[in-house]
């Protein structure tokens, strides 16, 4: 197996993600019930040296649902009916896991809002409330 390139600043070690095999769930047959085709992809996040510490805090609070007691990612694939292709999957999930969470989120300048959207906002105020006097009774003068 390969080092997993996330992108020119990280590359994960092949020695670090351990994989295993089962027998896939579902429909497929013979094939289903004689091939381990399912994959399970784990690596050790919680104490790792390759991430910088917001890195890993952004990550955990994003996908922390998929991290286990010991601390390691589990990603699993069966989507494919082969060994490889499923492998190949895992691999691109957690690259894009990774990816998604690599630069911290872009913090919300406050704007205010602009003369013509607060006059259209008021224009429409006062046609909403035009239509609702209109639907009262006539006054009797």
């Amino acid at each position: 197996m390969d080092n997993l390139v996330i992108n020119r600043r990280l590359t994960i070690p092949a020695s670090q993600l351990s994989v295993s095999f089962a027998r896939s769930s579902g429909p497929g047959g013979q094939n289903v019930n004689k091939v381990n085709s399912k994959v399970t992809l784990r690596w050790q996040i919680r104490d790792q040296p390759l991430i910088s510490r917001a890195w890993r805090e952004r990550f955990l609070q994003r996908f922390g649902t998929r991290v286990n007691v010991r601390g390691e990612l589990v990603v699993s694939s069966e989507r494919y009916r082969d060994q490889p292709r499923n492998l190949e999957d895992c691999r691109e999930k957690l690259a894009e896991m990774l990816r998604q969470v690599a630069s911290a989120p872009q913090i919300r300048k406050k704007t205010k809002p602009t003369l013509g959207s607060k006059r259209r906002r008021l224009d429409a105020k006062k046609r909403q409330s035009q239509k609702k006097r209109l639907r009262g009774r006539p006054t009797m003068d």
